[in-house]
């Protein structure tokens, strides 16, 4: 950057501002088929994806297939020293667990590659020259220490800090004089006073005259890499990029980002911001919460159809606002028209029910139960392993018989390994005491259950179970039904709660009851 900043001065380049501005094209959602939709997610690797993340990566995913466009993830890692170890790989891997895979990115490649801005630097260079020769930008020479001071004389006047732009007007001498002492300025843009006006397609019509709130802002640091305003001015433009979609706290640097289109003498993509994922109290999510991640959610067993439901069911943009849709549903809802300004309220206590709606709709699939009883086979032999006195339990078509029946009342895979569901891995040890204290009459409702279960004939359905059931206190003088049933509860399962009777039955079968109820009666 030195060694262009001396070509110029060598040919008598302006340091003043010579821009000419660059027409922009109306408004729209951008669907004309003859222009390619190419939207982008493009975090930061300085911390593991969360939900606030998700959701932004959601809608450009959503739109790009509604479209059948494309949907692009760019890191941006300019920042070297904030960037976290992993989280570049954790991002893609989210959003590839969220079902939300990108179509190009660090791992799959792709024709606009590469997509780590760490490794696009040339390009920055590039563009950074370009400004410099037309003088929309120009070097700055002030400290960091000047910079602080002026921050913290501005923070005591009880003004917003600002740049003071004591470079904008140096002349081509006093720059060569100072390039001698300092041969890696900064490079700053020159705001002009006349920002454009710009239609975001969320917030209408909007112009932001930052020139007169804000500083002239850094675009490249004195260590070669850009700040986010150039990069991500530069590869939108390169990349293709017809819509940008992102966090509504952009709005107000966009003004900037048309300015630098302009000077550049670029077409701007469309922008659509999105209102803030909140809270339920309206504080804002942070990367400080832990349960926001990606991967504590996936550790605890939501499904990822669960997250995508409840992110978009909480703010706007899709027809109706009920529960239990798929990504698929979510596509052919989706209307970006239909995004509110209004911040979306992230209810997470809610989330249990969301996920107990998409783990029902899985057991009902025959393929996805399958995966199902594979994913609860290892979880069974991670909570019990060793504990485990019959290995049976872990036969696919008991797995499959637990999971129908437990359908639409449990809320998580994970639920059928606790210790409320233990009785179905594993025999419970309760002695004979434990019945006779809550009936006289233990021997002959034992008796009697195993009578129904030698009986000819019978099938073991929860509805023929359920009315024989009812018959078994019948003749028993001073034994409630509920006693009965009490008793039959802590003999199959230990517990004093848990499913009905019958279902307990049917789940085990009629040659586990019969050893059960054998075992505690000789005990």
């Amino acid at each position: 950057m030195a060694a262009l900043l001396k070509r110029l001065l060598q040919h008598g380049r302006p340091l003043a501002a010579s821009v000419r501005p660059v027409g922009r094209r109306e408004a729209n959602l951008g669907t004309d088929p003859v222009v390619a939709v190419r939207v982008r997610f493009a975090p930061s690797p300085t911390g593991f994806l969360h939900l606030g993340g998700l959701r932004t990566a959601l809608y450009n995913y959503i739109f790009a297939k509604k479209y059948q466009g494309s949907f692009i993830l760019r890191l941006e890692d300019t920042d070297q020293t904030r960037i976290v170890p992993g989280a570049a790989e954790n991002i893609e891997d989210m959003l590839e667990w969220a079902g939300i895979p990108p179509d190009e990115s660090p791992r799959r490649g792709g024709p606009a590659g590469p997509y780590q801005q760490s490794q696009r630097l040339e390009l920055y260079a590039q563009a950074t020259e370009a400004l410099l020769k037309t003088g929309a930008a120009y070097p700055c020479f002030c400290s960091p220490q000047r910079l602080e001071l002026l921050k913290k004389e501005a923070l005591r006047n009880h003004q917003t800090p600002r740049y003071d732009n004591r470079c904008r007007n140096l002349n081509q001498e006093q720059v060569a004089q100072k390039l001698a002492k300092d041969p890696k300025p900064s490079i700053r843009f020159r705001l002009e006073e006349a920002a454009p006006a710009f239609q975001d397609l969320v917030y209408g019509w909007n112009k932001h005259d930052v020139a007169s709130v804000e500083g002239d802002p850094v675009i490249m640091k004195s260590d070669g890499f850009p700040t986010y305003h150039l990069a991500c001015v530069v590869d939108d433009h390169h990349m293709g990029i017809s819509h940008v979609l992102r966090g509504s706290e952009w709005l107000v640097s966009t003004a900037k980002h048309l300015l630098l289109y302009q000077a550049l003498g670029w077409q701007p993509p469309l922008f659509a911001h999105l209102p803030l994922l909140l809270n339920r109290d309206g504080s804002k999510l942070s990367k400080r919460q832990g349960d926001i991640f990606l991967e504590h959610f996936a550790a605890d067993g939501f499904l990822p159809d669960s997250l995508l439901d409840i992110i978009t069911n909480c703010g706007s943009g899709f027809a109706g606002n009920q529960m239990g849709r798929t990504l698929p549903e979510l596509i052919t809802q989706f209307d970006l028209t239909q995004i509110t300004c209004h911040s979306a309220l992230l209810d997470l206590e809610k989330l249990p029910e969301f996920n107990r709606l998409h783990l029902q709709r899985l057991v009902s699939s025959e393929s996805q139960r399958h995966l199902l009883v594979e994913k609860l086979q290892a979880l069974v032999e991670e909570a019990f392993g060793s504990q485990l006195q019959n290995r049976d339990v872990l036969n696919p078509v008991y797995m499959e018989r637990i999971l129908l029946l437990r359908q639409g009342h449990i809320c998580r895979l994970q639920d059928l390994v606790s210790p409320v569901y233990s009785y179905l891995w594993t025999r419970p040890v309760v002695g004979r005491a434990q019945l006779d204290a809550i009936s006289e009459k233990a021997d002959v409702i034992a008796r009697r259950v195993l009578g129904l279960l030698e009986r000819s004939g019978m099938t073991l359905t929860q509805d023929a179970l359920g009315g024989e059931l009812k018959k078994l206190s019948e003749g028993l003088e001073g034994t409630k039904h509920s006693n009965v049933m009490k008793l039959l509860r802590v003999a199959l399962s230990g517990q004093q709660q848990g499913p009905p009777i019958a279902e307990m039955m049917v789940s085990l079968g009629p040659k586990e009851v019969r050893e059960r109820i054998q075992t505690v009666l000789s005990s």
